[in-house]
């Protein structure tokens, strides 16, 4: 799904496969990520290398960039039956500032255009919960290691 820009500062460009973004890509989910992955299992970087690869073959990954800065990414997936947002990964200079916010608000009109539920997952222990649950995002299900999400469609959002 294609994220529109959002004026007048944050851009969404896609990804392309070269090794720079690959880079770029992989350490914003290293400083995002990192941190709630070696509280529960440490870090393999070559495993979490190979899981970045090919979680960039299966999904549409957007660089955020700030100014023309690269921040982040972001994957967004226009499903049948609902929107899937994911790989949302601020580099630690842009967490806390209300980005992640603006951006978040971003991806759910655009759900809200289409008319449909979004639904994401997240890691038990990560405090980012805390984001999702203020934007309307329930519990619909849990596995061992991620809280899956989602956030109704708005009946009032046309």
């Amino acid at each position: 799904m294609k994220v529109p820009d959002l004026p007048p500062d944050l851009k969404f460009r896609m990804l392309t496969p070269t090794d720079e973004e690959f880079e770029f890509s992989f350490q914003a989910k290293k400083q995002a990520l990192g941190p709630h992955i070696i509280q529960r299992w440490g870090w393999n970087e070559k495993f979490q290398r190979q899981v970045h690869e090919q979680r960039l073959r299966e999904k549409p990954f957007c660089q955020i960039e700030l100014n023309g800065r690269p921040i982040g990414t972001l994957s967004l997936q226009l499903l049948p039956e609902f929107v899937r947002f994911g790989e949302f990964y601020l580099i630690d200079s842009f967490r806390g500032l209300g980005i992640g916010s603006k951006i978040l608000a971003h991806c759910l009109e655009l759900a809200d255009n289409e008319d449909i539920p979004v639904r994401l997952e997240y890691l038990l222990w990560n405090p980012v919960g805390s984001l999702y649950r203020r934007n309307d995002f329930v519990e619909i299900g849990r596995t061992s290691t991620h809280f899956l999400m989602e956030r109704s469609k708005r009946l009032d959002s046309r």
